[in-house]
């Protein structure tokens, strides 16, 4: 899969922008604050219905503008797409390919991509809902279908956490809340499953982890991913910095089983907190290093590493699984963060992907191998190189 050519209106800087693609590595150069990321966020867009830098799709508009829009050429196997989404600040966002007209969360099914960029060392060294985040995104390009299980299983828990605060509020025993369980059945069925794909996707990551974590440091340092589940007891920090309570967990117990018996030991805490304080959206993954945690052990170089290697064993994992060809592969701003033999073996470990698409403040921080094309960026304006 590749992509061929990239229209942007009112998307961040670009008033307009019209982007042509070569096959294998692009190269955008241009000095910061230029518009280079803005290209590239865009099209990680389009594949995992979120920007890596920010949380709201509002911000990827441009001022003053109402709407902003992404177009994309994509072609595979003699086969062409033109996939769209418009980001609209009053109304909800809009989404076709080959100008018929599909729900936004398919999107997916359409265009893959695995974006690596600075911000991913948060993956390592950030909040567990960041790494929640990389896991259900990697969910949805896998299987699309979970963006509306996703969708589904926050419906449910915002509505049980607006009943919980309601009984707190109202001092309404536990016995009387007849309601509550109805919602425990829905938050039960929607996490259950988001939960057991979670764990076989961390098991399907392990092995293109080691090798990828070996390809970009040159050791082998023993990464791994380790779920850490509420159900089942574990002892999580959330991103408020609140610790989620402590529940006796059962090996061998099925996810559903487990997760009922783990509402049920937290049900006076969550009625006098007003919070669902077990389930998916409180778990985390452990990353550790020569069996020690990646957090606060590993040093800046093995934790960018860490990241980088997570990043390219979700792209083989697209890979091995894809009828549509390679994901396109991004690399954001990441080669002036390494060294020079860094820098040639994550050129060895690209190598063999359809498309690649890189910026760079310094074109010379770059291997020559993969400046073979290359377009500068000046003032969200594309101006080619004469030299390419």
């Amino acid at each position: 899969m590749r992509v061929t050519h990239l229209s942007l209106t009112d998307f961040r800087n670009y008033r307009t922008a019209e982007v042509p693609f070569e096959a294998g590595a692009n190269l955008f150069v241009g000095r910061n604050g230029q518009g280079k990321t803005n290209l590239v966020e865009s099209l990680g867009y389009l594949s995992t219905l979120g920007s890596h830098r920010v949380s709201s799709d509002q911000a990827m508009i441009r001022k003053d503008a109402d709407a902003g829009i992404v177009r994309a050429r994509i072609q595979h196997d003699g086969r062409e797409l033109l996939i769209e989404v418009q980001l609209n600040r009053g109304s909800a966002n809009r989404a076709q390919v080959n100008r018929g007209a599909i729900k936004p969360r398919e999107l997916p099914r359409y265009f893959s991509s695995v974006l690596f960029a600075p911000e991913d060392l948060a993956l390592v060294r950030g909040e567990p809902g960041i790494r929640r985040r990389f896991l259900d995104q990697l969910l949805i390009q896998r299987n699309p279908r979970f963006s509306a299980v996703i969708a589904d299983y926050e419906r449910v828990l915002k509505q049980r956490n607006t009943l919980l605060k309601s009984a707190r509020a109202s001092r309404v025993r536990e016995d009387q809340l007849g309601t509550l369980e109805i919602w425990d059945d829905r938050l039960i069925q929607l996490g259950s499953e988001l939960i057991d794909a979670r764990l076989d996707l961390i098991e399907r990551l392990s092995d293109p982890l080691i090798a990828a974590y070996r390809s970009v440091a040159g050791d082998d340092h023993h990464p791994r991913l380790i779920p850490q589940l509420t159900i089942f007891g574990a002892h999580v920090e959330d991103d408020d910095g609140a610790e989620a309570d402590d529940v006796t967990g059962s090996a061998g117990v099925e996810t559903t089983e487990a997760f009922r018996r783990a509402l049920s030991a937290v049900r006076r805490k969550e009625l006098e907190r007003g919070l669902t304080l077990v389930g998916p959206h409180r778990d985390d993954v452990l990353f550790e290093l020569n069996e020690l945690p990646a957090k606060g052990y590993a040093s800046h170089g093995e934790s960018w590493s860490f990241a980088l290697a997570l990043k390219l064993a979700s792209a083989e994992l697209l890979r091995r699984e894809s009828t549509t060809g390679d994901p396109v592969l991004i690399l954001d701003d990441v080669f002036a963060e390494l060294d020079q033999a860094r820098r040639r073996k994550l050129a060895t470990a690209v190598a063999g992907y359809e498309q690649v698409l890189i910026t760079a403040a310094v074109l010379d921080d770059v291997p020559e191998e993969l400046a073979a094309h290359t377009v500068r960026i000046e003032a969200g304006a594309i101006v080619e190189d004469p030299d390419a």
